[in-house]
């Protein structure tokens, strides 16, 4: 039960050093952690998402979104366009700006990415997946 407690702590432990240790390297492009986060989701969707759509994928609420999105739009990284089947329903994507942006921030993501998996091996990885895999779906099965 002890190492189960501490296995939890870890998990939390290496997300909030990991996703802290990005937030200061981007620090340098002025970009916050919402919005970096933001426009990283959107760089790896394969069609443009809602708000609606684009929140759930972030984990946050619609009007916090909003508000980022205003934020972005304001930089000139986003556009917000009207869906062709729905008119009240607008589609979020990235400006040609954000495009050499996202590569700045997927250079930076790349090298903290290699730097916490040093030392592990690609079995190593794919065993850690497995198990988050069965951790979430004992998480879901709950719900």
């Amino acid at each position: 039960m002890y190492e189960q407690h501490r296995f939890g702590m870890q998990l939390t432990q290496l997300s909030r050093a990991w996703r802290a240790e990005l937030d200061r390297r981007l620090a340098e492009l002025g970009l916050s952690q919402a919005r970096w986060l933001v426009l990283l989701h959107l760089a790896r969707s394969t069609e443009k998402p809602t708000q609606g759509e684009l929140a759930t994928s972030v984990g946050v609420e619609n009007p916090t979104l909003a508000r980022l999105l205003d934020a972005l739009e304001a930089q000139h990284l986003i556009e917000r366009q009207l869906d062709q089947h729905d008119r009240r329903i607008k589609k979020i994507s990235l400006t040609p700006t954000a495009l050499g942006l996202i590569e700045r921030i997927e250079g930076i993501a790349t090298a903290v990415r290699t730097e916490v998996f040093a030392g592990l091996s690609e079995q190593d990885i794919q065993h850690c997946q497995e198990i988050h895999t069965r951790m979430l779906a004992n998480l879901d099965s709950t719900a």
